[in-house]
Parts: structure tokens; sequence; C-alpha cells
């Protein structure tokens, strides 16, 4: 497939869903154990607390040091929330493939499942999705990305809700469905085509770059020796 195929294919997706969307296969290492087929709930230890959640969360409190009014922070909040224009939500399902959309941040979690409810391969089951670590499902449905901590970008996880479900998912079973599965990987499709760099411009020539030579000085011709007048052998 060109670029200009896969191009039109992810602009048609923008007209379906309303929204851009990507999907693409995550590594086998980054798979949970969160298998559909299981009923059983992965405890709060089995997410992992990285260095760079660490690190967050102490940026976080070194913030809350600093005694600011009511009204600076009001005026800060509303200055950082006018910058952000988007949030990209990466939504990764059990069998290793990731949905990513792109939201306003003003625009709730509703709207999330709502496209879920659009793209998944049987939208009749229920399903919930969560963040981790650790593990918090999502409940607020009115709640805005912004809010939530979504913009700009989040990551989140999609399982299947087997308690209210009314028999088993089969484990082979696609959870996207075709028509959204084959959009995946065009977004480097389409990246392949580039401007060309423009040769137009020259190299400039080593006459041209190199400095003036310099003269060489040459020393004066010798004076011919002449006895003065008073000197008298």
């Amino acid at each position: 497939m060109d670029s200009q195929l896969a191009q039109e294919k992810l602009a048609a997706a923008k007209q379906t869903y309303g929204r851009e969307i990507r999907v693409f296969e995550t590594t086998t290492s980054s798979q949970t154990s969160n298998d559909p087929t299981n009923d059983e709930e992965l405890p709060d230890e089995f997410y992992e607390f990285t260095a760079e959640d660490y690190y967050r969360i102490l940026a976080t409190k070194k913030e809350d040091k600093y005694l600011k009014t009511k009204k600076i922070r009001q005026a800060e909040e509303a200055a950082r929330r006018s910058r952000m224009t988007k949030a990209v939500i990466r939504v990764r399902f059990p069998d290793n493939h990731t949905l990513e959309a792109t939201f306003h941040p003003s625009e709730t979690m509703q709207s999330l499942v709502d496209l879920l409810m659009r793209v998944v391969a049987q939208p009749d089951l229920p399903f919930y999705i969560y963040t981790t670590p650790p593990k918090k499902q999502i409940t607020d449905m009115s709640q805005d990305f912004y809010s939530a901590g979504f913009a700009p970008g989040a990551i989140v996880y999609f399982s299947y809700d087997q308690s209210r479900g009314d028999g088993g998912v089969a484990a082979s079973s696609p959870f996207l469905k075709e028509e959204v599965l084959s959009l995946k990987g065009l977004e480097l499709i389409a990246e392949q085509e580039k401007p060309e760099v423009n040769q137009g411009a020259a190299e400039p020539t080593a006459a041209a770059t190199a400095p003036p030579p310099v003269q060489e000085r040459k020393p004066a011709a010798d004076k011919k020796m002449t006895k003065p007048k008073w000197l008298k052998m």
C-alpha cells in the first residue's frame, strides 16, 4: 500500500468516527495478564510502580510547598488549560492491540466510551476501562479529560466485565472490528512520503570558500656596501 492510499484510509476513518484514530500492535512484554476469559481480578501488586510515577508525584508535592493565593492558582490553572488543545488517549486491549484517538481536553469520558462502542467487535457485551498503577476503574463518565489528568495524553486499559456478562469471550476473538484493525500501521506508511531535500543550491566550491591567498612579503634587496668617506685605510 502506498502512502497516498494510507492517508486516504486514515482520512476516511476520521470522517466515519468523527476524530483521528490510529491502531498499532504493542509488544508482548507490555501485555498484561488480563485474560478476557479469566474471571479473577488481578491484585494491585501486579502493577509495578515505576520511577516515572515516583518523580511525577514528587514534583507535584514540591509545587504544593509554595504558598499561592487562590486567585493566582486559578489564573495559572486557566493558563495551563488554555494551552492544551488536544488529549491523545491510547486504549490498550488484552490482545496486544492499541487504539489511539484524539479528543479535546474539555470532552468527557463518555465520549471515549461512545467511541469504544463503535469500534469494538462485540459492543453488546458489557465492558469497563481502567488505569494503572494502581488499578482503578473509571466510573465517572461526566469528568472531562483535563480534570482527570488525561491531557495532553493518557493510557487506559479495556476489559470485558465478566461479572455482568452472560457468557465467556473467546480468547481468539478480536477486540476491535475488522475495518478498524485494517488501519494498523497505516500512520507509518503515510509518513514515508517526505519532501525531498532541495538540491538546487549547490555547495560552494573550494575556490569560493577558501580564504584569499596571503601574499608573501619579499625582503628588500640588499644595498651595495660602500665605505664611508671618513674611513681611511
